[in-house]
């Protein structure tokens, strides 16, 4: 193995169930390897064949660095450990080296990490302007939106921190700099990469918990990386990324205009334009970001936005997996890969300690979850708040909100969890019949055999809810008469066929469909629709 490494390890060496292979990447302080599965896990079955991991060494500091350190470890890992149906890299587990034979590897900190093939730095080495650009810059936004719903900021994107799956698809890497927002801000250390950094950021005062950013700077860097993957150009002029950074903060101030490139596609020009506008506030984000740029790529409509799970304990869910008390000496340069040298297609070893440990500390509480959605002070329970709030968000159809579920379940059983009704065949929170909430019990959209038995917890009959309201609204006729919420949730109750052929509400169901316009007017924030 080259000392070129950060973290020597040679081939062969075990690590918990893998096998160390071929160097993958290094950077300054962490290295990446491909890595083996030796043997099946009977607790961990989605665990893949090969896998990176990433050795981050033990390193030494002041207890003041080893305390951001570590905090920038629990933070990160727990980002991961929240991530559901990603275009982010993946992290299966941590696991802490116990080998004094090799002090050099003794107390690192072992991140197993999804395997990636190359990164977008190195495609764009390559192939300047590849084919395949628009379509990775569909996916990256796509993992820029995951991010940001869930208010957090990635911070540092970049080519290098893009990595490249076997089938070509993208992800997002590198949370080093990925901060939780806090209102308006999330906080970051002060570090950047000048070329995509936002003009307002270099400027920027830095306090003692780092700068403060909003998720805006992460649609300035992604209206330079656009730019960058379909011209080969970098939207500012200059030579040197300082001289970039200079007409930034002339453009900024008004003394210098924004001159994209004549070779950025027509489709592409008001994207890029938008996300390089010269204030925060005028910069195009969110969903509607995202559907602009699959319009500008020709991929089509994701399915759904993809979420993050909050950081909340939930029934079934396994431990989160953190870096234990072994963080606090090491040196963390990011937690996906985070590198700066890519490798290309690229004895045994002691025992391993698992990384596991409680939880990090919740920091939403389940009584304001959600709250710009879905009132606090109108009886909805707290411990459904969670659920209620991400099965929404799990739906792209703007009409399944947070309040509407609410209002669905506070007709249907008034928040009763342990209701059953034999005569109806109905049971639980939101009345689930087993015949039907078996085609809708499943995340994944398969079917199980055989129809669920009751009871029916919470977990499974409230995501089950929006995915069956995700299906149906757009199968309800436009133009039909009344709340379209509320001709949602009256479909749930009979079908949307049986809707659109009453042109509205049947009579039926009428007082049903009071009870829920009558609670979705009073679960739902003032200001919203």
């Amino acid at each position: 193995m080259t000392e070129a490494y950060a973290v020597p390890v040679p081939k062969g060496y075990r690590v918990g169930s893998w096998e160390v292979r071929d160097p993958i990447a290094t950077g300054a302080f962490g290295s990446v390897y491909e890595a083996r599965r030796t043997h099946a896990r009977e607790d961990v079955a989605e665990f893949p064949k090969y896998a990176a991991l990433k050795f981050l060494p033990t390193g030494t500091g002041t207890p003041r660095q080893l305390t951001h350190l570590r905090e920038l470890a629990e933070r990160e890992v727990e980002l991961h450990r929240r991530l559901r149906r990603p275009r982010l890299i993946r992290m299966y587990e941590t696991l802490t080296v116990d080998d004094p034979d090799h002090p050099h590897l003794d107390g690192a900190t072992v991140l197993v990490l999804e395997r990636a093939e190359g990164s977008l730095a190195a495609l764009l080495t390559r192939t300047p302007r590849p084919p395949q650009g628009p379509a990775l810059l569909a996916q990256i936004c796509e993992g820029l939106a995951q991010l940001h719903r869930a208010s957090w900021v990635h911070g540092d994107l970049k080519p290098a921190n893009v990595l490249l799956m076997k089938d070509g698809s993208a992800r997002l890497a590198d949370f080093n700099m990925a901060a939780e927002m806090e209102g308006t801000h999330a906080y970051t250390p002060a570090f950047s990469t000048p070329d995509y950094t936002p003009p307002e950021l270099l400027w920027s005062e830095i306090g003692e918990r780092g700068r403060q950013i909003r998720p805006s700077a992460d649609i300035w860097a992604f209206g330079v990386l656009a730019h960058l993957v379909l011209t080969d150009t970098f939207p500012l002029p200059g030579g040197t990324p300082s001289a970039r950074r200079d007409a930034a903060v002339r453009y900024a101030r008004g003394t210098e205009e924004l001159r994209l490139s004549p070779q950025l596609p027509d489709g592409w020009r008001e994207v890029v334009r938008d996300c390089l506008a010269r204030t925060h506030t005028e910069r195009v984000s969110g969903e509607a970001l995202l559907r602009r740029v699959e319009a500008a790529a020709g991929t089509g409509r994701s399915p759904r936005v993809p979420r993050l799970l909050r950081p909340l304990r939930r029934r079934g869910r396994r431990p989160a997996v953190v870096v234990g008390a072994a963080a606090a000496t090491v040196t963390v340069t990011a937690l996906a890969y985070g590198i700066s040298t890519w490798a290309g297609d690229a004895p045994d070893g002691k025992g391993v300690t698992d990384g596991r440990s409680t939880a990090a500390t919740e920091k939403v509480s389940q009584a304001t979850y959600g709250a710009e959605e879905l009132r606090t002070d109108k009886g909805v329970p707290a411990a459904y708040r969670p659920l209620i709030v991400d099965s929404a968000h799990d739906c792209v159809q703007e009409d399944v909100t947070p309040a509407l579920l609410a209002a669905m379940l506070k007709a249907e059983s008034d928040f009763d969890p342990d209701l059953a009704d034999p005569a109806l065949d109905e049971y639980g929170i939101a009345r689930w019949t087993p015949r039907v909430l078996r085609f809708w019990i499943r995340s994944d959209g398969t079917t199980p055999k055989a129809a669920p038995k009751p009871p029916f917890t919470p977990a499974e009959s409230i995501p089950a809810l929006s995915r069956y309201l995700c299906w149906a609204a757009p199968r309800l006729d436009s133009g039909l008469d009344g709340d379209r919420r509320v001709l949602i949730a009256a479909a749930y109750r009979t079908s949307s066929d049986t809707v659109n052929d009453a042109a509205g509400v049947p009579p039926k169901y009428r007082d049903y469909a009071d009870r829920v316009a009558h609670y979705l007017k009073e679960y739902t924030p003032p200001g919203k629709k």
